[in-house]
């Protein structure tokens, strides 16, 4: 359950979020990831850290460069997790169309 608490805890954060979804489309420089927030790189640096600390991002060093590259695994885990779910929200769901329906 820790790995799966420090998912969510990396995942909290739109920060975190949004650089995630830059690396969806591929590894990137430290630079390039900070490019598009407003915050300096060292900010950036910070979260870029905590994902990797979470197993969310793999980062390697090429000659002066970091380079960070998505790592997916994590996620999925959590996605297992919430899917246990479903039929909860499901039902709830269901629950609402029939309220609204006037069925209840």
């Amino acid at each position: 359950m820790t790995n799966l608490d420090q998912t969510f805890a990396a995942l909290s954060d739109g920060t975190r979020r949004a650089i995630l979804g830059r690396l969806a489309q591929g590894e990137a420089a430290l630079s390039e990831i900070a490019e598009p927030f407003s915050m300096s790189q060292t900010a950036v640096s910070k979260h870029v850290r905590v994902l990797s600390d979470a197993g969310l991002v793999q980062i390697t060093k090429r000659g002066r460069t970091r380079y960070c590259r998505l790592e997916a695994t994590p996620m999925k885990a959590a996605a297992g997790w919430l899917e246990t779910y479903q039929h909860y929200w499901q039902g709830q769901f269901d629950a609402l169309a029939r309220h609204l329906e006037g069925d209840i």
